[in-house]
Formats: C-alpha cells, sequence, structure tokens
C-alpha cells in the first residue's frame, strides 16, 4: 500500500469513528434535560446566595423545560457544597452555585484543608455575577470617609468585624490593609446581624462585607458605606468611592457562578452555558441582580474558568505569616 492510500484510509477511518461518535451523543443530547436537575447551594435558606440560587434555579427551570431544584447543603463556608457536587456523577444533573470563598478563597489560602481541586474537579459552566465588598460603619460613626478611617489607624487601634477567619470578605478587608499599610484588629463573628448590632453598640469600628445585602440597610440611613471593592461604581450605589479611587487597590469581589463536575460531556455544559446566558439577559433576572449593587456577568466556560484561575491568584497576594497564623488557629 502507498503511502497515499494509507494516508486516504487513517483519513476516512478517522471521519468514520467521528460520524460515529456523533451519533452515539446525539441522542443523549436530543433528550437533555430528561430528568430535573439539582443545584446544589452551599447557604441555607433565605441567605443572600440561596437567593441568588433560587433566581437562576427559576430562570433556568423556563428556559430547559425541566425544573431545576435547590438542594441546601451548608457548612464548612460552602465547601462541603462544593465537595459533594466535585464527586457527583458527570451527567449534567448535578450542578454546583459556585461563589469566591469555594472556589477561590479556599484553594488559594488553605487548599490542603479541602478535600477537592480547583479547576480540575469542576467543569466551568458560566459566571452569575459579581456583588463588591465594602467597608461599613454605623450611621453615627465619626467617619465619614474611608481615607478618614485608614488615616485615624495611624494614631489609634481601629477594629473591623467579619463573618468569619478566613471568608472572602475577611481576606478582602486584609487585602485593604495590606495595600493601605494599615493595621487593624480583626473581629470575626457567626453572621452579619451579631456583627451590625456590635458596631452600632461601638464594640467594634467598623464592618467588611459583601455589599449588596447591606444595600438597604445604607439606604434607610442605619449604616453608612464608605468604599467598595472592584474597579469601578456601582449605579446602584454612585456616591460610595472604589477603595480605587483612594489610591487603595483591591479587585476582589464577591462572586457567583455555576458548575458541574469535571468530565460532564461537553455538549452538556455548552447546552447549560447557552440557557444561563439567555437566563441573565432576562429582564427579571437583570433587574433582580441590580437592585441590589450587583451586576450581571455572562461569562461563559473557558471564560469563566480563566477568571476563577485569575481569581485564586489575586487572593494568594493576600497571604501573610500573620493572616495564616489566624486562619489556622
Amino acid at each position: 500500500m502507498t503511502t497515499f492510500a494509507r494516508h486516504t484510509l487513517r483519513r476516512r477511518t478517522a471521519l468514520a469513528l467521528a460520524g460515529l461518535l456523533a451519533l452515539s451523543a446525539f441522542p443523549a443530547m436530543a433528550a437533555y434535560p430528561d430528568q430535573p436537575v439539582k443545584l446544589v447551594v452551599g447557604f441555607p435558606p433565605g441567605g443572600g446566595g440561596d437567593l441568588y440560587g433560587r433566581l437562576i434555579a427559576g430562570a433556568l427551570s423556563k428556559t430547559l423545560g425541566q425544573n431545576v431544584i435547590v438542594d441546601n447543603r451548608t457548612g464548612a463556608g460552602g465547601n462541603i457544597a462544593a465537595d459533594l457536587v466535585a464527586k457527583s456523577k458527570p451527567d449534567g444533573y448535578t450542578l454546583l452555585l459556585a461563589m469566591s470563598g469555594n472556589l477561590a478563597v479556599a484553594p488559594a489560602i488553605k487548599p490542603q484543608s479541602i478535600p477537592y481541586k480547583v479547576p480540575d474537579d469542576f467543569a466551568p459552566i458560566g459566571m452569575i455575577l459579581e456583588a463588591p465588598h465594602g467597608l461599613f460603619v454605623a450611621s453615627n460613626s465619626p467617619f465619614k470617609t474611608a481615607r478618614e478611617l485608614l488615616d485615624a489607624t495611624k494614631t489609634r487601634k481601629l477594629s473591623f468585624a467579619s463573618t468569619g477567619t478566613g471568608a472572602a470578605a475577611h481576606i478582602g478587608m486584609e487585602m485593604v490593609k495590606l495595600a493601605a499599610g494599615v493595621d487593624m484588629l480583626h473581629v470575626p463573628y457567626r453572621g452579619s446581624g451579631p456583627a451590625i448590632t456590635d458596631m452600632m453598640g461601638g464594640q467594634v469600628d467598623s464592618f467588611f462585607a459583601t455589599a449588596s445585602p447591606l444595600v438597604n440597610q445604607v439606604r434607610q440611613g442605619q449604616l453608612r458605606l464608605l468604599a467598595i471593592t472592584g474597579n469601578a461604581r456601582n449605579p446602584a450605589i454612585p456616591d460610595v468611592p472604589t477603595f480605587k479611587e483612594l489610591g487603595v487597590n483591591v479587585p476582589v469581589t464577591q462572586w457567583y457562578g455555576l458548575v458541574a463536575p469535571a468530565g460532564t460531556p461537553e455538549p452538556i455544559i455548552k447546552h447549560l452555558a447557552d440557557h444561563l446566558s439567555r437566563a441573565l439577559a432576562s429582564a427579571e433576572v437583570r433587574d433582580a441582580i441590580r437592585r441590589d449593587a450587583a451586576t450581571e456577568r455572562d461569562l461563559p466556560m473557558q471564560g469563566f474558568r480563566k477568571f476563577i484561575q485569575e481569581d485564586i491568584e489575586r487572593y494568594k497576594g493576600a497571604i501573610t505569616p500573620a493572616l495564616l497564623k489566624e486562619i489556622s488557629q
């Protein structure tokens, strides 16, 4: 057999195999999804992340033609939910509401203590939204601006509250401290309610948290929002400056997205990504996200994977010996 004949035979064989693979995949894709899809959320019902999970689940249920059911699996800052999905069957019927905490902060700060690998154990479907972190004070606080508060740390010891050691917001404030060259005492709480109560009572000077759940309290005059993270002001709160404007570049945000277990067939991932894009384009979803100073982000598949990897590197930039010691205690 001549070289040309061998080349032609190999080419025809390859084409035939590709055709068979395409035909074998077609019935599965044509039927998907033929049963309800489970969206695993690492927050309790009613929490901020849970509300976004239910918003997206409802929108996808309409476009996919199948129910998307929220399954709340709380604990370990969302890591339990992430581990469950990482070990699930990669068939497109178990998805994760991923977030900065379990897919960026944990892999950056304590990769040895989580039972899954990022991004290896996941197939990114698409990003949903970003929300800035913010520095809050009580309405009767003497600090009217973030610059005033940061400057005050040069003459006295100030404190900031967070909702937990090693959480995304805590690390975000550590990045603010590092970039601004200031020192503040970290006081962790179990939830924003107790932290805000103590701040209003004068036990702590400030509170660093994701801005979206607290925007209404700012609008009602109960809290004062001094500055937010991110690269640009948020249209929902246009009077609040970014830390970047103050010369303190802290780009990290609280974000949410959808991922599936690694090994989920790419046609299914693409199908889900297309439907997520449609959901984010709907006025109902877009308005619900923007209302609370969050921003929808239609960043599918490989774009989302790249964002996650870059965010891990951003959080790695916050690691100091003192922070590692605090987290390990």
